[in-house]
């Protein structure tokens, strides 16, 4: 069955790119993504913008409205997925702890609908 593990964290600037912080973060990210490619569980995965990039669209009445920012004000900001393919919901939890938000903010992990 596909998962998509949903990576929330703290909004903020993160490591500062090319320092030894920005290297680690990526080893921790590039090991969660080799651990689930070797058990043939991983199918894709992005990174999101930051959050000040994000246009919510809205349709009330026949109006389509916009506006900046996400859907709602929170602690945690979506800044990434995972799509993965497990033979259980215990292997989706599994790799779920795995991922480097996990330790700082939070992974929800939801099936995704088989659609034929």
């Amino acid at each position: 069955m596909r998962y998509m593990l949903l990576l929330y964290d703290t909004p903020g600037p993160g490591p500062a790119h090319g320092t030894r912080a920005w290297d680690a973060s990526l080893d921790a990210y590039d090991r969660f993504a080799a651990e689930a490619t070797r058990r043939g569980a991983l199918r894709s995965g992005e990174a999101l913008q930051p959050i000040e990039t994000a246009t919510t669209v809205r349709v009330r009445d026949g109006d389509v409205l916009t506006a900046d920012g996400p859907f709602a004000p929170t602690d945690e900001v979506l800044g990434g997925m995972y799509i993965v393919d497990c033979a259980d919901l215990d292997e989706a939890l599994d790799l779920a702890a795995r991922v480097p938000d996990a330790a700082t903010g939070s992974v929800e992990v939801r099936p995704i609908v088989e659609i034929p």
